[in-house]
């Protein structure tokens, strides 16, 4: 699907408004409206993806907030427009701001599947973060799909996330995930992908629209008739026309086991679930976790997110549950003035330690030898229980052990034991 191919909403509207003899002023203004406001600069590119870094006037805070969005649609949502923009909210707070833009995959990348996505390349991506932003551990932020990516990801290896916050995120599905999930039941991915190869943006968008019918195909059009003296109400009908409609197609096989297995099978909440072979179990994940939730959500229903509060190993939780829809937490002004401000104090809270004014993650060391083994970052209370049960207490008794033997103890990925050797040797140094 080609760029252009968004502007088809906009376009029907002006098309209906050229018929009702809307002023040319009018029709120009819904077809030039502007997206994405905020200056960026991309600072990791791998295949179609891309990293934007947005950078404060003030940065406040050590710990940057790294933005995960879904495969579906384009990342400017949570930039449609200044007065609007997540992004400014998050920038004016004082954050160093990250956001993965995914891309559009081709015929080549059907192939990819989430172990790719949540997996290899989101596990660059954070790479890329720390490294730019000169730190260990981010705040990691998903909306939607990008959200339950980066609960798969945080639970395995978790130890470069300060934080996972989690907007409107699908997780259970148990007769509350809405009308998606009604569809899956009837839906045979496989099929859809050995026939089409990738997901087509124009029949994911179509789907999505058909899920509102009345609203998306009727009434929005009487709205901006009688609106049509209102400026900014064209205009911001025109950026979300804009934004509903230009869809990204979404690799094949990524596409064939979320719906599949997460929608279908609800392997993510049974902890039946692999990312590349690896089971991802979801009481793993210790860090801090805010949940957002739309109280009017129809794409991804309450019941759906609110359920992995009690999923994780978290101690620290909080789920707030916002009266607006799934786009309206990122684009109404009530989530600007209410919503948004809250969870920069959430993130804030938790991007500096208790002592010295350090941000938790930056690879202080703790004292040698006597040190437990849950003072390594990444190791975490369950980690640290399932060492105990091997006889290893210490950070000493830790660093005496190879890579392979402590991933298949604790089963853990031996990328995060390495990790964890690394920074025991750190602590005898």
């Amino acid at each position: 699907m080609t760029r252009d191919a968004g502007w088809d909403g906009c376009r029907q509207a002006a098309a209906a408004l050229r018929r009702l003899g809307a002023a040319p002023d009018r029709l120009e203004t819904l077809l030039t409206a502007e997206v994405g406001h905020t200056e960026s600069e991309v600072v990791y590119e791998e295949r179609s993806l891309e990293l934007h870094h947005y950078e404060p006037d003030e940065r406040r805070h050590e710990t940057p907030i790294l933005v995960v969005y879904a495969l579906v649609n384009r990342p400017y949502i949570l930039d449609l427009q200044p007065d609007r923009s997540v992004v400014r909210r998050l920038t004016e707070a004082g954050f160093d701001v990250y956001l993965l833009d995914w891309g559009e995959p081709t015929r080549l990348d059907a192939s990819l599947d989430m172990g790719d996505y949540a997996g290899r390349y989101l596990d660059n991506v954070l790479d890329a973060t720390c490294e730019h932003s000169g730190v260990e551990a981010v705040h990691l932020l998903g909306y939607c799909m990008g959200g339950t990516m980066a609960l798969m990801h945080t639970a395995l290896d978790g130890e470069r996330v300060r934080t996972l916050g989690l907007m409107a995120t699908p997780v259970a599905f148990e007769g509350t995930g809405g009308i998606l999930e009604q569809w899956a039941t009837y839906f045979d991915p496989e099929v859809a992908v050995e026939t089409l190869g990738n997901m087509p943006a124009e029949l994911l968008s179509a789907e999505f629209s058909m899920m509102n019918p009345v609203d998306q195909y009727v009434t929005k059009y009487v709205q901006l008739y009688e609106n049509l003296e209102d400026d900014a109400f064209v205009e911001n009908f025109a950026r979300m026309e804009r934004w509903i409609w230009d869809g990204v197609d979404v690799a094949g096989a990524a596409f064939a086991e979320f719906v599949g297995e997460v929608y279908k099978d609800n392997n993510l909440v049974a902890g039946e679930y692999a990312l590349d072979g690896q089971p991802v179990r979801l009481a793993d994940i210790e860090v801090p976790l805010l949940t957002v939730v739309g109280e009017y959500d129809h794409i991804v229903p309450a019941d759906s997110s609110r359920p992995v509060v009690d999923l994780v190993g978290s101690e620290d939780t909080r789920l707030i549950e916002f009266p607006r829809g799934h786009i309206g937490i990122s684009v109404s002004g009530k989530a600007h003035d209410q919503l948004w401000p809250d969870v920069c104090e959430w993130y804030a809270a938790r991007g500096v330690a208790d002592t010295g004014g350090s941000e938790v993650g930056d690879g202080t060391a703790a004292p040698a030898g006597v040190a437990a083994v849950e003072t390594i970052d990444g190791v975490g209370q369950t980690y640290a229980g399932r060492l105990r049960e091997a006889g290893i207490e210490t950070v000493t008794e830790l660093a005496d052990y190879d890579t392979q033997l402590l991933a298949a103890v604790t089963d853990a990925p031996e990328g995060r034991v390495r990790r964890w050797l690394e920074r025991a040797g750190k602590h005898g140094q």
